[in-house]
């Protein structure tokens, strides 16, 4: 199993972090010890001093596909939750200045949190409203028409690449708002205005 995330797919998140449009799909990859295992909380991890959310709309393919037309797109997929993409924002920004990878920032153990998986027949995908409460507040608010590359684009893309195999995630990018985490923050993952999953920070 892996897990596909696409940056930059929202135009005003691309605008708060001073970013150039993406004119194709911006993807990296996280390995699978990077899933947040249930029922834990998220440490901050010692090598980062701004450590920031991402709420996404996460997608788990069904189907082995590779080369997928995007109007067959959406026959790899009939599940979603929500999840958090977890950044060491200031370990990011020093390898990107250096021209190097930045997985140590994306891919670090715990860097992918999971909501409670649902049917995407359950809700229409192209109009998801979705984000992020933090301690009460509302810190991120998107809706999935925004996506300047749709889920199944996005399905097209990356299948060019990558073989997807069944339950390979796929991250479809964050919303603007995301912001950096403090020790015993709650987070708490909206989906169409309820509350989908918390998840404590230490």
């Amino acid at each position: 199993m892996k897990i596909i995330c696409i940056g930059r797919n929202y135009a005003d998140h691309v605008k708060e972090l001073s970013n150039q449009m993406p004119s194709e799909p911006v993807v990296f990859l996280k390995p699978d010890s990077a899933i947040l295992p249930k029922g834990n909380a998220f440490f901050i991890p010692e090598f980062s001093n701004n450590l920031q959310y991402e709420v996404e709309i996460v997608i788990r393919i069904n189907r082995l596909g590779k080369h997928i037309e995007e109007k067959f797109a959406h026959r790899y997929y009939d599940q979603f939750t929500l999840g958090i993409d977890f950044t060491a924002r200031d370990l990011q920004s020093e390898l990107k200045a250096k021209g190097l990878p930045w997985e140590k920032a994306k891919a670090f153990d715990g860097s992918a949190f999971l909501g409670p998986w649902q049917k995407v027949s359950d809700y229409d995908l192209q109009h998801l409203n979705f984000g992020l409460v933090r301690n009460g507040d509302t810190v991120q608010a998107g809706n999935s028409a925004d996506m300047l590359y749709s889920i199944d684009k996005l399905i097209a893309e990356v299948s060019k690449y990558f073989s997807l195999k069944i339950g390979d995630l796929l991250f479809t990018g964050t919303p603007a708002g995301v912001g950096a985490l403090q020790t015993n923050d709650l987070l708490s993952l909206q989906l169409e205005g309820r509350k989908l999953a918390e998840l404590r920070v230490k």
